[in-house]
């Protein structure tokens, strides 16, 4: 399991390291208007290109970007995908070295939300109209007029439909004997998002629920995506803890998902960063996020921030937020280092 871990890992960071390669770096080549939002747009477009660093799949980000090109042509979108754990160190090393490369910053972990949106460090404040549209509810959506709910990944039961024809119902099923070796879990280490999650769990389906899954030999992942490529494979065959399989299913894999009965979900925050070398182009992304195309190409799978988006599961507002107080930086630490201990010892 440490190997896997490992070399996916690895491969993260160098897929990181290439695109920023690609994008280049430094920051304060345009300045942020203050004029209309028309304004705001033709300063966009002189800019040129926007740079999102995120954590939701890919098929969702690449949607995004060409829902985005359409809308907005003379705007070139790129992202660069990882989990929080390696973006977040890295748009505080950008912050303090004032040498910004993303514009926009997506995320999951509720405390470095919390204490970022507060703060006022690393965002500028949010100006895109649809940010206040009614239906976006924009009192709970938008945290100190920085961070803007964009969605909120709900966890599903997986399976793959040749291994497991009958499918499951509850957590509790995969506590099978015949499933030792096969179950897929995602590896919670200094990913606040994650460790809510397992947290959620045992309190939901019994304080043991973890202990028993470790005496499984689970097999572990560094996010939900790659228990869907693992699923989707057959290199395992059930899992407690991934994102509805929306696109998997779609596109004929032999994989099925359900809701448990008490399901868990955390909601991505978006936010202009204060060192984003395109802050026109960055406000621009982040009202186009909320906006009915935006969310439509954001969704396939999650919970949106508007009502009766094609392909959301729920809607993000009604997704109970995690409790920041639980996940600070020292709490994630000790868990983490708890899960450690049964899941690779």
């Amino acid at each position: 399991m440490k190997l896997l871990f490992k070399a996916v890992a690895a491969f993260a960071a160098l897929a990181i390291a290439s695109v920023l390669a690609a994008c280049g770096g430094g920051s304060g080549s345009t300045k942020p208007v203050s004029g209309s939002w028309a304004d705001v747009v033709a300063a966009a477009e002189k800019e040129g290109s926007v740079l999102l660093y995120s954590s939701q799949k890919p098929a969702n980000l690449e949607a995004l970007e060409v829902a985005f090109e359409a809308k907005y042509p003379r705007i070139d979108l790129k992202f660069v995908r990882g989990t929080d754990a390696d973006l977040n160190p890295r748009v505080e090393t950008e912050n303090r070295t004032g040498k910004g490369t993303a514009d926009v910053h997506m995320l999951t972990d509720a405390a470095w939300v919390a204490t970022a949106a507060q703060s006022g460090t690393y965002s500028t404040e949010l100006v895109g109209p649809d940010l206040k549209a009614p239906e976006y509810q924009p009192q709970s959506s938008v945290l100190e007029n920085r961070f803007a709910l964009s969605s909120a990944a709900v966890f599903a039961l997986g399976w793959n439909t040749s291994a497991v024809p009958g499918g499951l119902k509850s957590p509790q099923d995969i506590l099978d004997p015949k499933y030792r070796g096969k179950i897929g879990i995602v590896n919670p280490t200094g990913i606040a998002a994650y460790v809510d999650l397992y947290r959620h769990y045992a309190a939901t389906y019994g304080a043991d629920y973890w202990e028993r899954m470790a005496e499984l030999k689970p097999r572990v992942y560094p996010s939900a995506l790659g228990i869907a490529q693992a699923l989707t494979s057959g290199e395992i065959v059930v899992t407690p803890s991934v994102q509805p399989l929306v696109t998997e299913v779609g596109a004929g894999a032999p994989v099925d998902w359900a809701l448990p009965p008490s399901p868990w979900g955390t909601p991505w925050y978006s936010h202009v960063l204060t060192v984003a070398p395109h802050p026109n182009a960055a406000q621009v992304l982040v009202d186009f996020m909320v906006t009915r195309e935006g969310q439509t190409a954001l969704n396939g799978g999650y919970a949106a921030a508007l009502p009766d988006i094609p392909g959301a599961v729920a809607q993000a507002q009604q997704i109970a937020s995690p409790d920041p107080r639980e996940l600070t930086p020292e709490k994630v630490t000790q868990y983490s280092q708890e899960w450690a201990r049964h899941f690779q010892s």
